[in-house]
């Protein structure tokens, strides 16, 4: 199976869980967490001045991993963060590794 980009974008109330969620799967040797600013979205769910600025505050997780191992961590996350807004995407990995 070929590798694909996991990323995940949700409320910064939800880093901490979805980092220890994360940090527990032994499938995922490595991933990136980054304070991001989200577009779209229910504008009732941003803050007066999010409101103001067009943009939510947001975390954004980016894993690398083998597609089966995405659907299945997948499978896990809808039902820990069932109603939570999280949202995910999957690309496709064209290629990887390490400068040495």
């Amino acid at each position: 199976m070929a590798d694909v980009c996991l990323s995940l974008l949700g409320a910064p109330e939800l880093e901490e869980k979805l980092l220890d969620r994360l940090l527990m799967t032994p499938v995922i040797a490595t991933f990136t967490s980054q304070s991001a600013a989200s577009h779209g979205g229910h504008p009732a769910e941003l803050d007066p001045t999010e409101q103001v600025l067009g943009r939510g505050r947001a975390v954004l997780v980016q894993a690398v991993l083998d597609e089966n191992d995405a659907q299945a961590l997948l499978a896990d996350l809808c039902q820990v963060f069932a109603g939570s807004g999280l949202r995910y995407w999957l690309c496709p990995v064209l290629s990887q590794g390490e400068m040495k």
